[in-house]
């Protein structure tokens, strides 16, 4: 029994040739069990001691089975003569080993720390961020173009979506939002109406405090406030839901039933907002005005009956209709920034709350972008 478990140990002899080549023997049962780690170690020394050799071969005649312990010897092997130069000739190696061998030689080498980049220049950041915001920006209008199509489909009858979708989302859009509409704006009302009254109190002209509120909220305040609003409530749901259908693959189920999501899912949304962005910004002026009120009556002890009656002479028609224009225009911008970003979105959850995130930022963006330019062409055209 002692001479057969000899027989099956694993074995590596170096034998010397007298032109300078070696050969390294190989016998027995060569796996990871046999505890083999020490034998490399040992035919190292061996190369090391007795000058180097001029080529280094394998003898396996008597090598029994064997696994990816081999390999690990024969690899470390390799390695130790490819580094003083020592010539290697596999030709005596099994197949299989032979042809692992060449497989870790092919494979690239892993680094086990990441190698310090260096910093790209200036200028070499600025147009990669250049032509991020180009790539961005067209995308963005590709789906402005996707979306006007959509709604030319829409006018023409021929556009698939539910119309129970958008009394439902008009519900959403409209109904559901009225309470925050109502509370921001009454207390902007409240900020614009005290801020005059601290100056215009020390001119003796408190009254014109109906005049100052009625003016701001009606021509800007309203429509801008409301429009931040919907962006970081309706804009945020546009795009969460979206993203949400895009990560349990609802959207492609659609387009292989030969749907267009941007008819079934976007087109509705950005119907409901549109119309009920008006709608909000009128109710948001009255409360607006409602709010300075209370400071005129409350702080400046001013009649209520007189307030109003003031705050009626400052109003005219074109400023009340100027800011429902801006927002129907702020509804279209905030429509199309939630439901490109939720169109947009990855397969992951993260990405969901990512999408959302950036339907806030870019809505809130077009928002004061579009206010700034409307106060521009609207003193150019002298309204």
């Amino acid at each position: 029994m002692a001479g057969e478990a000899t027989a099956q140990r694993a074995e590596a002899t170096l034998v010397r040739a007298a032109d300078g080549a070696v050969t390294i023997q190989l016998a027995g049962v060569w796996q990871l069990h046999r505890g083999i780690g020490a034998k490399a170690a040992a035919i190292e020394r061996e190369l090391t001691q007795n000058g180097k050799p001029s080529r280094l071969g394998f003898d396996t005649q008597r090598l029994g089975s064997w696994d990816s312990a081999l390999v690990t010897f024969l690899a470390r092997i390799e390695e130790f003569c490819g580094t003083r130069g020592i010539v290697i000739d596999r030709a005596g190696l099994p197949e299989g080993a032979r042809q692992l061998l060449e497989l870790a030689a092919s494979a690239p080498p892993q680094s086990t720390a990441a190698a310090p980049q260096a910093r790209p220049p200036l200028l070499a950041r600025t147009g990669a961020a250049v032509l991020r915001v180009a790539g961005t920006g067209g995308s963005a209008l590709e789906f402005v173009g996707v979306v006007a199509i959509a709604l030319g489909h829409l006018a023409r009858g021929q556009a698939r979506y539910r119309k129970v979708d958008i009394v439902t989302l008009i519900q959403a859009c409209g109904a559901d939002a009225l309470t925050i509409v109502a509370l921001i704006s009454f207390l902007v009302g409240v900020i614009l109406a005290f801020m005059g009254a601290v100056q215009l109190e020390q001119f003796g002209a408190s009254i014109y405090v109906a005049d100052l509120v009625a003016i701001g909220i009606t021509r800007e305040m309203g429509a801008m406030m409301t429009a931040i609003i919907m962006a970081g409530r309706t804009g945020a749901s546009f795009a969460a839901q979206l993203g949400t259908m895009k990560v349990r693959q609802e959207i492609e189920a659609l387009e292989t039933m030969g749907i267009s999501p941007i008819e079934f899912l976007v087109v509705p949304r950005v119907i409901a907002l549109v119309l009920m962005m008006p709608l909000l910004c009128l109710y948001a002026d009255f409360i607006g005005v409602f709010g300075g009120a209370t400071i005129g009556v409350g702080m400046l002890h001013l009649s209520f009956t007189t307030y109003l009656k003031e705050s009626a002479k400052a109003i005219y028609p074109s400023g009340v209709l100027g800011g429902l224009f801006k927002s129907l225009v702020y509804g279209i911008l905030i429509a199309i920034a939630g439901c490109y970003q939720g169109m947009k979105c990855g397969n992951s959850a993260p990405a969901v709350g990512e999408c959302t995130t950036a339907a806030v930022v870019d809505g809130i963006i077009l928002v004061v972008v579009a206010c700034g330019l409307f106060a521009l062409v609207f003193h150019v055209i002298g309204i």
